[in-house]
């Protein structure tokens, strides 16, 4: 499961990087659509909740871990 986390976590950072450079563009235009600013908050959601498992890996696998 480790591996599809870490694997999903990396597409998700692709997908928000898209939606950000999409987003620049979009606003950038003489009538900007307003709603589109929006765009990239679920991947940055995604990316967060992923993250947060990721970066706390480390910590529950020592306190697993025997003494």
């Amino acid at each position: 499961m480790n591996t599809w986390i870490r694997q999903s976590h990396r597409w998700f950072a692709v997908a928000f990087t898209v939606t950000v450079l999409v987003t620049i563009v979009a606003l950038a235009q003489e009538d900007p659509i307003v709603w589109i600013s929006y765009l990239p908050l679920l991947p940055l959601a995604l990316l967060f909740f992923s993250g947060s498992y990721l970066f706390a890996l480390p910590y529950l696998a020592k306190r697993r871990a025997p003494r």
